[in-house]
Protein backbone atom coordinates (compact mmCIF):
# COMPACT_ATOMS: atom_id res chain seq x y z
CA UNK A 1 0.00 0.00 0.00
CA UNK A 2 0.85 3.57 -0.76
CA UNK A 3 0.37 6.85 0.70
CA UNK A 4 0.50 9.67 -1.51
CA UNK A 5 -0.47 12.83 0.79
CA UNK A 6 -1.47 15.70 -1.34
CA UNK A 7 0.03 18.58 0.44
CA UNK A 8 3.18 17.55 -0.95
CA UNK A 9 6.58 19.34 -0.66
CA UNK A 10 9.11 19.44 -3.96
CA UNK A 11 9.92 15.99 -5.98
CA UNK A 12 13.71 17.22 -7.17
CA UNK A 13 13.68 16.98 -10.76
CA UNK A 14 10.53 14.19 -11.47
CA UNK A 15 11.99 13.03 -14.80
CA UNK A 16 14.35 11.35 -12.95
CA UNK A 17 12.37 9.33 -10.94
CA UNK A 18 11.42 6.88 -14.07
CA UNK A 19 11.53 8.10 -17.51
CA UNK A 20 9.09 5.22 -18.38
CA UNK A 21 6.65 6.46 -15.88
CA UNK A 22 6.33 10.01 -14.75
CA UNK A 23 6.76 12.04 -17.77
CA UNK A 24 7.20 15.46 -16.43
CA UNK A 25 10.10 16.52 -18.80
CA UNK A 26 11.76 19.71 -17.37
CA UNK A 27 9.67 19.72 -14.53
CA UNK A 28 11.33 20.95 -11.24
CA UNK A 29 10.49 19.92 -7.72
CA UNK A 30 12.34 19.19 -4.27
CA UNK A 31 12.07 17.61 -1.16
CA UNK A 32 13.75 18.24 2.91
CA UNK A 33 14.87 14.58 2.28
CA UNK A 34 14.49 12.06 -0.69
CA UNK A 35 14.38 8.85 -0.21
CA UNK A 36 15.95 5.80 -1.49
CA UNK A 37 13.17 5.48 -4.17
CA UNK A 38 15.03 3.04 -6.38
CA UNK A 39 15.40 -0.81 -6.34
CA UNK A 40 17.63 -2.16 -9.24
CA UNK A 41 15.83 -1.06 -12.20
CA UNK A 42 12.60 0.18 -10.84
CA UNK A 43 10.69 3.15 -9.22
CA UNK A 44 9.57 2.33 -5.37
CA UNK A 45 6.75 4.33 -5.56
CA UNK A 46 7.24 6.67 -2.02
CA UNK A 47 4.55 7.30 0.55
CA UNK A 48 4.16 11.06 0.85
CA UNK A 49 2.95 11.90 4.87
CA UNK A 50 2.36 15.07 6.35
CA UNK A 51 3.69 17.06 3.10
CA UNK A 52 7.15 14.90 2.85
CA UNK A 53 8.20 11.57 0.96
CA UNK A 54 9.21 8.72 2.76
CA UNK A 55 9.99 5.09 2.23
CA UNK A 56 7.55 2.47 3.28
CA UNK A 57 9.13 0.42 6.00
CA UNK A 58 7.47 -2.64 5.03
CA UNK A 59 9.73 -4.76 2.93
CA UNK A 60 6.72 -6.52 0.56
CA UNK A 61 6.24 -4.66 -2.69
CA UNK A 62 3.87 -5.34 -5.86
CA UNK A 63 5.60 -5.24 -9.21
CA UNK A 64 3.48 -2.69 -11.34
CA UNK A 65 4.11 -3.99 -15.06
CA UNK A 66 4.00 -2.44 -18.51
CA UNK A 67 0.81 -4.49 -19.97
CA UNK A 68 2.36 -4.23 -23.73
CA UNK A 69 5.84 -5.57 -22.41
CA UNK A 70 5.76 -7.61 -19.34
CA UNK A 71 8.42 -4.90 -18.16
CA UNK A 72 8.38 -3.70 -14.67
CA UNK A 73 8.30 -0.35 -14.17
CA UNK A 74 7.55 0.28 -10.49
CA UNK A 75 7.27 -1.24 -7.49
CA UNK A 76 3.85 -0.21 -5.01
CA UNK A 77 5.17 -0.94 -1.11
CA UNK A 78 2.16 -2.51 1.15
CA UNK A 79 2.57 0.18 3.59
CA UNK A 80 2.62 -0.90 6.82
CA UNK A 81 -1.04 -0.09 9.63
CA UNK A 82 0.86 2.31 11.62
CA UNK A 83 2.20 4.47 7.87
CA UNK A 84 -2.24 4.28 7.18
CA UNK A 85 -3.06 5.92 10.51
CA UNK A 86 -0.01 8.54 10.00
CA UNK A 87 -1.74 9.23 6.52
CA UNK A 88 -5.14 9.66 8.04
CA UNK A 89 -4.15 11.76 10.98
CA UNK A 90 -3.04 14.53 8.49
CA UNK A 91 -5.73 14.95 6.87
CA UNK A 92 -7.67 15.14 10.07
CA UNK A 93 -5.50 17.34 11.67
CA UNK A 94 -5.43 19.51 8.06
CA UNK A 95 -9.40 20.10 8.44
CA UNK A 96 -10.17 22.61 10.96
CA UNK A 97 -7.80 25.27 8.88
CA UNK A 98 -8.93 23.64 5.58
CA UNK A 99 -13.04 24.11 6.44
CA UNK A 100 -12.18 28.01 7.77
CA UNK A 101 -10.48 28.64 4.42
CA UNK A 102 -12.88 30.85 2.04
CA UNK A 103 -15.12 29.09 -0.28
CA UNK A 104 -13.87 31.63 -2.78
CA UNK A 105 -10.23 30.61 -1.96
CA UNK A 106 -11.20 27.24 -2.32
CA UNK A 107 -12.41 27.88 -5.99
CA UNK A 108 -9.37 29.38 -7.02
CA UNK A 109 -7.24 26.36 -6.36
CA UNK A 110 -9.90 24.14 -8.58
CA UNK A 111 -9.18 26.60 -11.56
CA UNK A 112 -5.20 26.46 -11.02
CA UNK A 113 -5.66 22.84 -10.85
CA UNK A 114 -7.90 22.34 -14.28
CA UNK A 115 -5.04 24.31 -15.50
CA UNK A 116 -1.95 22.38 -14.44
CA UNK A 117 -3.76 19.30 -15.79
CA UNK A 118 -4.57 20.77 -19.39
CA UNK A 119 -1.33 21.58 -19.68
CA UNK A 120 -0.11 17.93 -18.74
CA UNK A 121 -3.03 16.11 -19.95
CA UNK A 122 -0.59 14.67 -23.09
CA UNK A 123 2.00 13.49 -20.10
CA UNK A 124 -0.95 11.97 -18.05
CA UNK A 125 -2.50 10.13 -20.90
CA UNK A 126 1.54 8.67 -21.89
CA UNK A 127 1.17 7.16 -18.16
CA UNK A 128 -1.79 5.44 -18.30
CA UNK A 129 -1.10 3.96 -21.62
CA UNK A 130 2.41 2.63 -20.42
CA UNK A 131 1.02 1.37 -17.04
CA UNK A 132 -2.87 0.14 -18.19
CA UNK A 133 -2.60 -0.32 -21.98
CA UNK A 134 -4.85 2.25 -23.25
CA UNK A 135 -4.16 3.90 -26.31
CA UNK A 136 -3.25 7.12 -26.13
CA UNK A 137 -6.01 8.32 -27.44
CA UNK A 138 -8.37 6.57 -25.28
CA UNK A 139 -6.04 7.43 -22.30
CA UNK A 140 -6.56 11.32 -23.30
CA UNK A 141 -10.02 10.39 -23.17
CA UNK A 142 -9.76 9.40 -19.88
CA UNK A 143 -8.08 12.70 -18.82
CA UNK A 144 -10.25 14.74 -20.46
CA UNK A 145 -13.50 13.09 -18.75
CA UNK A 146 -11.67 13.75 -15.22
CA UNK A 147 -10.99 17.24 -16.03
CA UNK A 148 -14.65 18.45 -17.05
CA UNK A 149 -15.43 17.43 -12.87
CA UNK A 150 -12.52 19.67 -11.94
CA UNK A 151 -14.20 22.31 -14.17
CA UNK A 152 -17.71 21.98 -12.60
CA UNK A 153 -15.66 21.81 -8.84
CA UNK A 154 -14.36 25.43 -10.19
CA UNK A 155 -18.27 26.72 -9.95
CA UNK A 156 -18.97 25.10 -6.42
CA UNK A 157 -19.10 28.82 -4.69
CA UNK A 158 -22.76 28.96 -6.00
CA UNK A 159 -23.74 25.42 -5.85
CA UNK A 160 -22.38 25.82 -1.76
CA UNK A 161 -24.92 28.18 -1.35
CA UNK A 162 -27.76 27.64 1.46
CA UNK A 163 -31.20 28.41 0.99
CA UNK A 164 -33.76 31.02 2.67
CA UNK A 165 -37.61 30.89 2.99
CA UNK A 166 -39.29 33.13 5.03
CA UNK A 167 -42.76 32.97 6.58
CA UNK A 168 -42.98 29.32 5.60
CA UNK A 169 -45.25 29.22 8.99
CA UNK A 170 -47.07 32.00 11.16
CA UNK A 171 -43.88 34.02 12.36
CA UNK A 172 -41.44 31.49 11.09
CA UNK A 173 -38.19 31.50 8.52
CA UNK A 174 -36.35 28.50 7.65
CA UNK A 175 -32.82 28.47 6.09
CA UNK A 176 -30.24 25.64 5.44
CA UNK A 177 -26.50 26.03 5.45
CA UNK A 178 -23.95 23.48 3.73
CA UNK A 179 -21.51 22.68 5.64
CA UNK A 180 -17.73 20.17 4.89
CA UNK A 181 -18.26 16.77 6.60
CA UNK A 182 -14.73 16.12 7.58
CA UNK A 183 -12.22 13.99 6.38
CA UNK A 184 -13.27 11.91 3.42
CA UNK A 185 -12.21 8.99 1.36
CA UNK A 186 -12.46 7.14 -1.97
CA UNK A 187 -11.23 3.99 -3.49
CA UNK A 188 -10.45 4.38 -6.85
CA UNK A 189 -10.23 1.18 -9.25
CA UNK A 190 -7.66 0.76 -11.92
CA UNK A 191 -9.33 0.91 -15.36
CA UNK A 192 -9.47 5.11 -15.37
CA UNK A 193 -6.30 6.13 -13.20
CA UNK A 194 -7.40 9.88 -13.84
CA UNK A 195 -10.98 9.92 -14.63
CA UNK A 196 -12.33 8.39 -11.15
CA UNK A 197 -10.11 10.04 -8.74
CA UNK A 198 -10.97 13.37 -10.17
CA UNK A 199 -14.25 12.51 -10.40
CA UNK A 200 -13.82 12.21 -6.14
CA UNK A 201 -11.62 14.76 -4.78
CA UNK A 202 -11.87 17.99 -6.47
CA UNK A 203 -15.54 18.75 -5.55
CA UNK A 204 -15.08 17.07 -1.81
CA UNK A 205 -12.15 19.13 -1.44
CA UNK A 206 -13.72 22.25 -2.55
CA UNK A 207 -16.48 21.92 -0.55
CA UNK A 208 -14.43 22.11 2.64
CA UNK A 209 -13.58 18.52 2.99
CA UNK A 210 -9.96 17.31 3.19
CA UNK A 211 -9.62 13.48 1.40
CA UNK A 212 -8.02 10.04 1.66
CA UNK A 213 -7.95 8.54 -1.95
CA UNK A 214 -7.24 5.22 -2.47
CA UNK A 215 -6.11 4.43 -6.11
CA UNK A 216 -5.06 1.23 -7.55
CA UNK A 217 -2.02 -0.69 -7.07
CA UNK A 218 -2.24 -1.65 -10.59
CA UNK A 219 -1.31 1.81 -12.01
CA UNK A 220 0.07 4.00 -9.44
CA UNK A 221 1.97 6.56 -11.81
CA UNK A 222 -1.06 8.86 -12.77
CA UNK A 223 -1.85 9.39 -9.04
CA UNK A 224 1.62 10.14 -8.34
CA UNK A 225 1.47 13.16 -11.28
CA UNK A 226 -1.53 14.27 -9.77
CA UNK A 227 -0.36 14.69 -6.16
CA UNK A 228 2.30 16.73 -7.35
CA UNK A 229 -0.24 19.03 -9.26
CA UNK A 230 -2.40 19.35 -6.59
CA UNK A 231 0.60 20.50 -4.46
CA UNK A 232 1.20 23.00 -6.45
CA UNK A 233 -2.09 24.31 -5.97
CA UNK A 234 -1.55 24.05 -2.16
CA UNK A 235 -5.01 21.97 -1.85
CA UNK A 236 -5.19 18.78 1.03
CA UNK A 237 -5.38 15.59 -0.10
CA UNK A 238 -3.92 12.34 1.03
CA UNK A 239 -3.61 9.48 -1.72
CA UNK A 240 -4.04 6.06 -0.22
CA UNK A 241 -2.90 2.57 -2.38
CA UNK A 242 -3.02 -0.66 -1.42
Amino acid sequence: MVLLQLSLQRVRNVRLLSPRIFALANSQFSTAAEPSWRHGNSLRVPNLIGGRFVDSESSDSIDVLNPATQEVVSQVPLTTNDEFKSAVSAAKQAFPSWRNTPITARQRIMFKLQDLIRKNMDKLALNITTEQGKTLKDAQGDVFRGLEVVEHACGMATLQMGEYVSNVSSGIDTYSIREPLGVCSGICPFNFPAMIPLWMFPVAVTCGNTFVLKPSEKDPGDYFLLSILVYITKSVVCFLMF
